[in-house]
Order: C-alpha cells, then sequence, then structure tokens
C-alpha cells in the first residue's frame, strides 16, 4: 500500500534538499575541474551551469516515488522528460554557447540571414519542441494548444532573463512557484523534489559561489510552465500568455538590471541576502 501524498510530499520535499547538497558538492568541484567556469558580473571565475545538479535530484526523487507507489502516469513521465531535455540544451548553451548574439531576436535573426544556427536558437527551437509535445496531452482544443504551448516556452525562457544577478532567477521563480504550487491540485507532489533542490541550491547562487547557467534556468522555467498548464484554468493561462509576451518584448528593449536598480524596493529584494 502507498504512503499518505501529504507525507510523501514532505518525504520528498527532505530527500530532495538532502540529494541536492550531495549533488552539489561532487558537481560543482567537477565543474571547474573541467574549465566550466565563467566570469561573473563582480568578475569572479566561478563555476558554470550548476543547474545540472537539479535534473539528477530530481529523477532520483521520482525513483524514490515510483518505489513508493506514488507513480501518478503520464505527468510525471513528461514533466522528467521536459526536465531533462532542456537541461542538456541548456548544458550545450552553456558550454558551448557565444556571447555575441543575444534574445530571441540575435539568434533568430542570424540564423535567418546567415543560415547559423546558435546554441540560444538550438535551445529555443527544443523548448518549443518540448513544449509542443506536453501540449499536445493536456489541450482540449487547439486554442487551448497554442495557449499551452506558449505558456510552456516562454515560461522556459523567461527564467533566463532573470539569471544576472546572484539570487535573482531563484527569488523570481519562487514568487511564481509557491502560488502555482497552491493551484496545483492532487500533482503538487511532482513538483515536490525541484522545491526541496532549490533551497538546497538558493545559499550557494546567493553567495556568488556558482551560477546555475542556462542549464538551471532552463528546468525552473519549464516547471512553472507545466505547473502552469496542470494547474491554472484557461482564462488565467490567456491573461499569463499575454503578460509573458509583454515581458519579453519590453526585455528585447531595456535592461532588466537597469530596472531593477532604479527601483528602491526591487533593488533591496533584489540584493536581500547577497554577498
Amino acid at each position: 500500500m502507498g504512503w499518505d501524498p501529504r507525507y510523501l510530499a514532505l518525504f520528498v520535499f527532505i530527500i530532495g534538499i538532502l540529494l541536492e547538497m550531495v549533488a552539489i558538492h561532487i558537481i560543482l568541484p567537477m565543474l571547474e575541474r573541467c574549465g566550466a567556469v565563467r566570469e561573473n558580473y563582480r568578475h569572479d571565475q566561478i563555476p558554470v551551469a550548476g543547474g545540472l545538479t537539479f535534473p539528477i535530484t530530481i529523477l532520483l526523487c521520482c525513483v524514490l516515488i515510483q518505489f513508493s507507489n506514488g507513480y501518478t502516469g503520464n505527468r510525471f513521465t513528461l514533466y522528467l522528460l521536459a526536465v531533462v531535455v532542456m537541461a542538456f540544451l541548456g548544458f550545450i548553451d552553456d558550454m558551448l554557447g557565444q556571447r555575441d548574439s543575444l534574445g530571441f531576436r540575435g539568434h533568430f535573426s542570424r540564423f535567418l540571414k546567415k543560415g547559423e544556427l546558435t546554441t540560444g536558437a538550438l535551445k529555443a527551437l527544443g523548448g518549443g519542441i518540448i513544449a509542443i509535445y506536453v501540449s499536445l496531452f493536456y489541450s482540449r482544443t487547439f486554442g487551448e494548444f497554442v495557449v499551452n504551448v506558449l505558456i510552456i516556452a516562454l515560461f522556459t525562457n523567461c527564467m533566463n532573463l532573470f539569471d544576472l544577478r546572484p539570487g535573482r532567477c531563484v527569488k523570481a521563480f519562487l514568487l511564481l512557484f509557491i502560488p502555482l504550487l497552491l493551484l496545483a491540485d492532487s500533482f503538487y507532489l511532482l513538483f515536490m523534489p525541484l522545491a526541496g533542490a532549490v533551497l538546497a541550491y538558493f545559499p550557494h547562487d546567493l553567495k556568488a559561489r556558482v551560477m546555475m547557467g542556462d542549464t538551471g534556468s532552463n528546468v525552473l522555467g519549464v516547471t512553472l510552465g507545466i505547473m502552469a498548464v496542470y494547474g491554472l484554468d484557461l482564462p488565467l493561462r490567456v491573461v499569463l500568455v499575454v503578460a509573458l509576451i509583454l515581458l519579453h518584448i519590453f526585455t528585447e528593449r531595456y535592461s532588466l538590471s537597469k530596472i531593477i536598480d532604479s527601483n528602491r524596493f526591487l533593488r533591496w529584494f533584489d540584493r536581500l541576502g547577497r554577498s
């Protein structure tokens, strides 16, 4: 007989914290030894792609859920697929990506004008395919399908926009994750491993000991997108799509860091807990 879902969720959350702590202890030194480091905004050389620990923790926790008879079918399988693929595409971008093309416009204009596929464009195309695949299972009409695809794809890229300063991406993620978790109905168990992983990872990111990179921000973003598809009514999803489109248009034109630094409250919240 399986566990009570509430106790299982608490157990998986705690295990997620512990597994993430172990993964950080093993993975970050490996990244440094392999030369996977990058200069951050303070010109310090720190490990990049630290978010590689997220899919490892999530996968191990899902194995435990399976053993406990807590498996809930397609939703777990699709979520795991999305997390692993997006982490892989993000890792390619972190390791091989060139920074001379930024944003949707930069990556796709280079592809269309010169026929050159950047790692950023590859990541965006792969994210779109994952969004389409997941949405096929949870869309009753074509209109809902389009909305779901846009939510997952735009949320995945959205977290990349915040990963410019220590702790900023995690703070943005938690502000969205907590309310979406409350609306996740019986599928909240699916997202508890990442909740534990993020909690254990947060201090390292906040103190600028590691950059999660696109490897990690992709996992956070695709998780939020899938949570929205699973938990929100269609009208709310439509509003969310509009908000995400406006955010992407805005950040193509203006610097998010400059906007945050120019507002007293946003600047305080952004720097809260940072070294």
